[in-house]
């Protein structure tokens, strides 16, 4: 077993509210443990690049309430080839560090997964993306927060939606996943959510809408993620007015999901995880995530995290109709 007398930590791929809370407890956790601290700026770009800063407990004050990631992020397509992650390797090891904290998605793990098995270094990642489609952990930071975010949005829309007797088609984020959208279309009183994971039959979706304004209804919002199976959300929209002679208006939540001081369940979440990743190098792990299953810390192999499936609740689908009629 190496001994880990020096870190590096980065964060990956799409920010997430609640990676700062990780980077604090990460930092301090490392601290604790007399474990030196360099960060590694703008993610596996800033690795190659050697964008290094030097970390310490006071360096890490007063961030667990900020949005975004103060060490920045990437998304670097040099690392998906071997030259690419050599650099990242020798850029490491040029800086004496035995172990390296990964936070960020799938996509990050799999590049922390193959520098695992290229070189003596020991990975460990922290899930942090706002899509919760990671396996090996019941949420991932930045979820609860993100889901906060649209439906304070959609409280506002829904407003707008009454007075002028329209539906609206809200999309939010989820390209491959739709538990954003689930959460956000049951908790904002959504008719209808649209999700990659199920295909939506839009003549469906028409006769369910006109039967809604036939028993009084005056106005509905759905739910669209950005990675439904139907099409692109403006196209539903404009398919929907034509075909029912209603006005149907489109808005796109985007980026402001990601946004943000996170919830107390995000800084909770991201400070019990930090701790754990630092434990985990102690205890010679690699290659591994830390998640937190039904209130339990776990470790899940870096491969299962994207290789494995997680699915979306199926209580959210089958209530959905009863809470909407």
């Amino acid at each position: 077993m190496k001994e880990i007398k020096k870190i590096g930590l980065l964060t990956s791929g799409g920010d997430a509210p609640g990676m700062n809370a990780a980077i604090r407890a990460i930092v301090r956790g490392a601290a604790y443990h007399g474990i030196e601290v360099t960060g590694i700026r703008r993610g596996f770009a800033g690795l190659i690049g050697r964008d290094f800063q030097k970390f310490n407990r006071r360096s890490v004050a007063n961030i667990i309430q900020r949005g975004g990631t103060i060490l920045e992020t990437s998304r670097c397509n040099d690392m998906y080839s071997v030259e690419g992650r050599k650099k990242a390797i020798d850029a490491l090891k040029g800086e004496g560090i035995d172990g390296c904290v990964v936070v960020g998605g799938d996509g990050s793990f799999q590049a922390a997964s193959l520098m695992c098995q290229e070189s003596d270094i020991a990975f460990i990642g922290v899930p942090g993306t706002i899509d919760n489609d990671i396996w090996g952990t019941d949420y991932t930071i930045g979820y609860q927060t993100a889901v906060n975010t649209a439906l304070d949005a959609i409280d506002r829309i829904r407003d707008t939606a009454s007075a002028f007797e329209r539906v609206f088609f809200v999309e939010v984020m989820g390209r491959k996943s739709g538990f954003l959208a689930i959460a956000v279309g049951l908790a904002g009183g959504a008719e209808q959510i649209i999700i990659p994971e199920i295909k939506m039959d839009m003549e469906k979706l028409c006769h369910n809408l006109k039967e809604s304004f036939k028993s009084g209804k005056r106005s509905s919002i759905i739910v669209v993620a950005e990675g439904n199976q139907v099409e692109d959300t403006i196209n539903i929209a404009k398919y929907v007015e034509l075909r029912l002679k209603i006005e149907c208006r489109l808005c796109t939540l985007g980026h402001i999901q990601r946004g943000g001081s996170p919830t107390a369940r995000d800084r909770i979440l991201a400070s019990f995880l930090g701790v754990a990743a630092i434990d985990a190098l102690l205890e010679g792990k690699s290659d591994q995530a830390v998640g937190e299953v039904k209130g339990k810390i776990v470790l899940t192999p870096f491969k299962e995290t994207w290789e494995k499936k997680k699915e979306i609740d199926h209580r959210f689908l089958k209530i959905m109709p009863i809470l909407s009629s």
